[in-house]
């Protein structure tokens, strides 16, 4: 390695760990306390440096190999990583006795990576306790770089719930910070850490970064007011500059009337009325889009009977485009949301405000409220910018008062605050957009507003919500599951694919329809992970769970009577009536019991895909049932097999680097038409403080990252589409519902291309179909 990676950085103060403390050296399992002298008023202590060829014995490999090798300043860890070939490569750090940090103050773990290759590699850190804790990060180590990565774990700033997805580094300095992605942020033991991982998952090409220096340091504070002044008048960060970055009014002009005179107002040449692909080969025209398999692989095709692909950018509403303000209202003057309601609040646009409650607004949350520059005043036409959440899903704040940056910016480029005529440029420029960059379609969740505008496909989406009973799965993280067998349910899966149809018209512009998004029907591992909701469904009593009854009549018809079902299940049920009221498993380790399980979470998802079809072919009878955008960590053979039956095509949001041929194996078990719903990526160029769920190094790699993706997915034969998640930047201090603050738009805040980004899929999409069809 480089001295540069040798270093310590004064970002941070590295603090010695007392005598008592002692790290335990993986290499041998002998007790060492292993100090580096780096000042005479700052040290760190090393876990790892691999001076000693002992030390590589604490680095486990899977799908991986490794040597020490020498450089400029030592030795380091040399690892060539088979990530091409399985869907995860990894190595893992694994102490001998569990690593003991209790003695130092605020932890923090620091390692140094080269990347010797010319493409990036995106990393995920996990940092396991012995008690099964964990923290989950990830990083970027871009091209050619050397640089020292930080992983907190147990710092005063992990415990501020900002409202945010990651928060600005509390420290200043040349580390780089690792984003916060999952896991325990309240109960990592610091005592005892006994593994640390990092993972490449699902990758295009294998991997090689040099490892070196694992250390552990004391991090201590040199930002008091890290949170304060973020955001400018036009919602971006305020502390830092970036490229694109808009300093006036003049500016944001001038860039938005050069973009505008080079738009184009109709698909690229040799596509069809409806983007279909004019030299391939003229199949059936049924006036609406279908799907149809040509010489192995699946395709769509358009209302001519043209080959199509559906490659779009989902999420182009101001629906998402609000942040939380820390300012709120008199609750009673704030209208509360209808019981039959049909739409979700984080679907809906602004919310606005009764102008009768304004004099009562007041601060609700410090933190939030002191991270704007800028605010408009409730009586400037600025105003019209702001909005109001009822409910949020993940918060610094539970309700309140927000703004839309993104709103306030198209105001004053098109240079007005009038809704109707703001909506209508907006819409102009946005399928304009596509057109010059190249897509065939929208994504799911376009503004309906697009709908009968008939100048470019589109998704038509819906969520069931309502009153219905539900059942808990083994991970909720939208909400439980709804209950399929509750008349109500029923109700509202009718009112909502008529509330789809009214809006639709019956237009052959209308591909699909998607119809709820990610909700948790299991996840493949473990067995109390993959049938969540049969094991919680057995639990409840079926005098108040629909589902239950159903689950106790399958049970009865099978087993006739109750000594059979305690026999198979390793139970003791005293009759038929205590099984109703309520079975807690105490084990999973039994085969007849996991094959019921099984049968139970088919029918289960059964019941909900067969409603939502049933309904759709009566109100919708020409437009095809997208499915429900399974998330990859949450779906199990047993629903996929149960949607298969009634989908038109099968739809998976999927956030990695490729479509990785082993974890998609399946498909050609199912042998359906199949498209992406979600995929992103994002970097840290932008101004904004968080990537996204796949991190790139810029906006150069981000157009990189992105044509690998589509490729992987255009040269798969079950696939029919891609798309990205999503057309505008999440705020910069994140979105009202959920925090998400993301670098994942095609535009900024102020509504500016990310033009590296835009290039590379530009590019793409011009030999799509040449790509998917051709020779």
């Amino acid at each position: 390695m480089t001295a540069i990676t040798k270093r310590v950085l004064t970002a941070l103060a590295i603090v010695s760990i007392p005598a008592t403390a002692l790290i335990f050296s993986a290499c041998s399992g002998k007790e060492t306390a292993k100090t580096v002298q780096v000042a005479s008023h700052k040290k760190q202590a090393t876990l790892l440096d691999f001076e000693s060829g002992e030390d590589s014995k604490s680095v486990s490999l899977s799908h991986a190999t490794a040597k020490i090798i020498k450089n400029a300043s030592g030795h380091a860890y040399d690892i060539h990583l088979a990530s091409s070939e399985v869907d995860t490569a990894s190595f893992s750090l694994k102490p001998v006795k569990p690593w003991d940090f209790s003695q130092v103050e605020h932890p923090s773990l620091a390692v140094d990576l080269y990347n010797p290759q010319s493409t990036s590699t995106h990393i995920y850190i996990y940092v396991y306790d012995s008690a099964g804790n964990f923290h989950l990060r990830n990083v970027v180590v871009p091209a050619e770089s050397d640089l020292s990565y930080l992983i907190e774990l147990d710092v005063p700033a992990l415990q501020v719930n900002t409202g945010m997805r990651n928060n600005p580094a509390s420290w200043q300095g040349d580390y780089v910070q690792t984003i916060w992605r999952g896991g325990n942020k309240e109960g990592l033991d610091t005592s005892a850490i006994t593994e640390v991982a990092i993972k490449v998952m699902a990758v295009p090409d294998d991997k090689r970064l040099i490892l070196d220096n694992v250390r552990v340091l004391s991090q201590q504070f040199v930002e008091e007011h890290y949170l304060h002044g973020l955001v400018d008048q036009f919602g971006q960060n305020a502390k830092i500059d970036f490229p694109d970055k808009v300093h006036s009014l003049d500016e944001l002009l001038e860039i938005s009337k050069k973009e505008q005179a080079a738009l184009r107002d109709k698909p690229l040449e040799g596509r069809s009325k409806y983007n279909g692909w004019l030299a391939g080969p003229k199949l059936e025209a049924t006036g609406y889009y279908r799907t149809e398999k040509i010489d192995g692989k699946w395709s769509l095709v358009d209302p001519e009977g043209y080959l199509f692909w559906s490659n779009g950018i989902a999420n182009i509403r101001m629906a998402n485009t609000s942040t939380i303000t820390g300012y709120d209202f008199d609750h009673s003057l704030i209208p509360e949301r209808k019981a039959d309601d049909d739409t979700p609040e984080d679907s809906v646009g602004l919310n606005r405000v009764p102008k009768q409650a304004w004099p009562t607004r007041k601060v609700s949350s410090e933190l939030r409220a002191n991270m704007f520059t800028w605010l408009p005043d409730y009586n400037s036409e600025e105003a019209a910018s702001f909005g109001y959440r009822r409910e949020v899903h993940i918060g610094a704040i539970e309700r309140g008062e927000t703004f839309s940056f993104y709103r306030a910016n198209l105001a004053r480029k098109f240079g007005t605050q009038d809704e109707q005529a703001l909506m209508s440029q907006w819409r102009d420029t946005t399928i304009k957009r596509m057109h010059t960059w190249g897509f065939t379609s929208f994504g799911n969740w376009v503004d309906p507003s697009y709908y009968q505008m008939d100048r470019l496909p589109y998704f038509a989406n819906g969520w069931i919500i309502g009153d219905f009973k539900t059942v808990s799965s083994a991970n909720d993280y939208w909400g439980p599951m709804p209950d399929p067998f509750d008349p109500v349910f029923g109700e509202r899966v009718k009112a909502t694919v008529k509330q789809i149809a009214d809006e639709v018209q019956d237009n052959p512009w209308c591909v699909g329809v998607f119809i709820d998004n990610e909700k948790s029907w299991g996840t493949e591992g473990s067995p109390a992970l993959r049938y969540g909701i049969a094991i919680n469904g057995l639990k409840l009593d079926a005098a108040q769970s629909p589902l239950k009854a159903v689950f106790v009549d399958k049970m009865k018809a099978k087993y006739k009577n109750i000594a059979s079902l305690n026999k198979a299940w390793a139970v003791d049920e005293a009759s038929w009536a205590d099984f109703a009221k309520g079975l807690e498993l105490e084990s999973l380790d039994n085969k007849a019991l996991l094959a019921d399980l099984s049968d139970l979470l088919f029918i289960y998802a059964d019941s909900y895909f067969k409603q939502v079809d049933a309904e759709l072919s009566k109100a919708m009878p020409n437009h095809m049932y997208m499915g429900p955008r399974f998330a990859h960590w949450a779906m199990t053979p047993e629903v996929r097999a149960a949607a298969a039956q009634y989908v038109d095509v099968m739809s998976y949001n999927y956030y990695r680097e490729s479509i990785n041929d082993g974890y998609w194996a399946f498909l050609e078990d199912l042998d359906m038409p199949s498209i992406i719903g979600e995929f992103h990526n994002g970097s840290m160029d932008s101004g904004l403080l968080n990537p996204g769920l796949l991190h790139a190094e810029d906006q150069a790699d981000r157009g990189r990252k992105y044509q690998d993706y589509v490729y992987s997915a255009l040269d798969n034969p079950y696939y029919v589409g891609t798309h990205w998640f999503q057309y505008i930047d999440s705020p910069l201090t994140g979105r009202a519902y959920d925090g998400e603050n993301y670098n994942v738009g095609f535009v900024a805040a102020t509504d500016i291309p990310y033009q590296p980004l835009v290039d590379a899929v530009t590019e793409l999409n011009e030999t799509l179909y040449e790509r998917r069809f051709g020779e």
